[in-house]
């Protein structure tokens, strides 16, 4: 069994508040689970506006097709016109 999870770091300049923030991260996280079959939630930043920390996790038999749903996630986020990706560490165990 393989556990692959993945901290993504993000900027959303539009967010002038929490509720505009909170409006574009639950429209990417339904987004996420529609087209890939992780669990996503919001880890950090929860009080900042134009900042937030998502965690993203897949369980699977394979290391490298973890590896690659998770690249694929990171691909997807990063195509999003309301936000930019920052950073991010992806780790198997």
């Amino acid at each position: 069994m393989v556990i692959a999870t993945l901290e993504i770091d993000l900027s959303i300049p539009g967010a002038d508040s929490l509720k505009a923030k909170r409006m574009v991260l639950r429209s990417l996280k339904d987004r996420v689970r529609q087209h890939f079959n992780v669990s996503i939630a919001e880890v950090e930043d929860n009080d900042q506006w134009q900042s937030a920390s998502l965690a993203v996790v897949t369980v699977c038999n394979d290391r490298r097709f973890a590896n690659q749903v998770l690249s694929k996630v990171v691909d997807f986020i990063g195509r999003s016109h309301d936000l930019v990706v920052d950073d991010y560490r992806l780790s198997l165990f």
